[in-house]
């Protein structure tokens, strides 16, 4: 194809002299406003912080500097849902933009100077995006404590722990709870590190290749609180993976509490009657008088499952071309109010188990009832009588089965049992003591007899418990410590700004 001069003349018109199409306003800027509230902290900071840093450079003059940092003081006490936002001008910034010529007048225009309005929006996005996660990482740490804590309190209530449903093996309520707390502690390490992925300032980053007027971009890094700047200016506009690796860790924490979730919804249920839920996280029906429901849980396994779906979503918009804003447009709002909820879930999880109550009598009488002894049964005959574990394996398998049918249960198994059916299935003889098999098929004496390292004896159990609480404790401090440190950048940031406007008073 021939390009002649006046096609090219054409592209590189400039901006249409033509207004925006309605249906360009009503699916596309509407939806960039939509968001405005969740980045109108973080724009006012953006701004604050870019007009300190011009003026630090002796770009903008006092009187400038004084204008504009004097209607940001405004907007920063300005609610969100009061601020003119109108999506007839497109994205937050443009109306950010006229507002500041409304009050100011040409003053305004020098905002502009160094940084496109898609810098400002980056910014304001990682401000925005650090404070909630470590929100959501303290939130993970205090589900683990206070799980590692209910872990304790039942490291002897007796269970038959489960796989498919199906009863498997003796162990115990605090062995099968305390298994929900590596992930989440894992979970709190990633965001622990996708804290610091995101706390690194593009400030200065241009639109692609840097900006000649900022040539020191540690100033703005500094005065915004981050904790150091993405090198690479492109990269610094452009990144998605940070924005992707903390909202699927949020979706996993979250998964993790799902799972726990199902398995209390069945445990609760009549049938099971293992477990009850406090009364405020259940929800009475309307209806019929005597059902309580565990609503709390329906929320948990519910709200993961609207998780997956904005993490996939995010997945579907990150992968255009680079250098193309609708990639993160659409993330300015889903990801924080992913990450927002996320954090409200678990916080939901662990209050529904620091409150939980077990029905312990009804734990051990379902144990004691069935036949979940039958792996250390098979691995008892195969010691005691030096057999191989499969034809072990063949022979309990033909005494539970036969027991089972007389209604008798895994306890009462003895040796006359075992000796009928290893000469039925196997053809031996075989000739066990009463009182070793007694021991072998107590429930208790199987608990205690897992004492290797992450094993379901009760001091296993509470040594772990005391690991991980104290893994919990170093993170919920971490998160503190950071959110306290971004709440002490703002205020110096404040006093920073308030410090210049004084000057240009005198």
């Amino acid at each position: 194809m021939t390009l002649h001069r006046s096609d090219l003349h054409r592209r590189h018109e400039g901006p249409s002299a033509d207004s925006p199409a309605r249906e360009l306003i009503d699916a596309g800027f509407g939806w960039e406003i939509a968001d405005a509230d969740i980045l109108h902290h973080g724009l006012n900071l953006a701004d604050v912080g870019h007009v300190l840093d011009l003026h630090y450079r002796k770009i903008i003059s006092d009187d400038v500097a004084g204008q504009l940092l004097g209607v940001l003081a405004d907007m920063h006490w300005t609610d969100p849902a009061d601020f003119p936002y109108d999506p007839e001008f497109g994205e937050a910034y443009n109306s950010r933009e006229r507002y500041f010529a409304a009050r100011i007048g040409d003053a305004a225009g020098w905002l502009h100077a160094g940084r496109p309005r898609r810098e400002a929006a980056r910014v304001a996005f990682r401000i925005v995006l650090r404070r909630l996660i470590a929100e959501l990482l303290a939130s993970a740490a205090g589900f683990a404590s206070k799980t590692c804590n209910m872990a304790v309190k039942h490291r002897e209530t007796f269970m038959a722990d489960q796989t498919y449903l199906q009863q498997a093996q003796p162990s115990t309520l605090g062995h099968y709870l305390l298994g929900f707390v590596p992930s989440a502690l894992r979970d709190a390490e990633r965001l622990k590190v996708a804290l610091a992925q995101v706390n690194q300032s593009p400030g200065g980053a241009g639109c692609v290749n840097g900006s000649r007027l900022l040539q020191d971009r540690n100033y703005i890094s500094d005065l915004l609180g981050f904790e150091g700047v993405i090198e690479h200016t492109r990269d610094a506009m452009w990144q998605v993976d940070t924005f992707v690796d903390a909202l699927s860790t949020g979706v996993s924490l979250i998964s993790n509490q799902s799972k726990l979730a199902e398995d209390l919804e069945i445990w609760s249920s009549q049938e099971f009657n293992y477990v009850d839920l406090a009364g405020p996280f259940t929800r009475s029906s309307v209806l019929m008088p005597q059902k309580r429901n565990p609503y709390a849980l329906t929320i948990l396994r519910g709200g993961n499952g609207v998780l997956v779906g904005r993490l996939t979503g995010l997945l579907a918009v990150v992968k255009t071309p680079s250098a193309r804003s609708d990639n993160l447009i659409f993330a300015y709002g889903e990801v924080p109010r992913a990450l927002s909820y996320a954090r409200k879930l678990s916080d939901l999880a662990a209050g529904v188990v620091e409150t939980l109550a077990v029905n312990e009598g009804r734990l051990w009488t379902m144990l004691e009832s069935g036949f979940s002894q039958a792996t250390d049964l098979a691995e008892h005959i195969m010691l005691e009588c030096g057999i191989d574990y499969r034809t072990a394996y063949r022979i309990v398998g033909d005494v539970v089965k036969t027991a089972s049918k007389n209604g008798q249960r895994g306890v009462d198994i003895d040796p006359a049992a075992i000796s009928t059916s290893a000469q039925r299935v196997a053809g031996l003889n075989l000739s066990l003591d009463a009182n070793k098999l007694a021991d072998a098929l107590n429930p208790r004496n199987i608990v205690a007899s897992r004492s290797s390292a992450g094993g379901a004896a009760p001091s296993v159990v509470t040594a772990m418990a005391e690991r991980y609480g104290e893994e919990a404790t170093i993170l919920a401090s971490h998160a503190a410590r950071e959110l306290a440190r971004f709440d002490d950048a703002e205020h110096k940031l404040w006093e920073r700004a308030e410090g210049v406007r004084a000057a240009k008073r005198r």
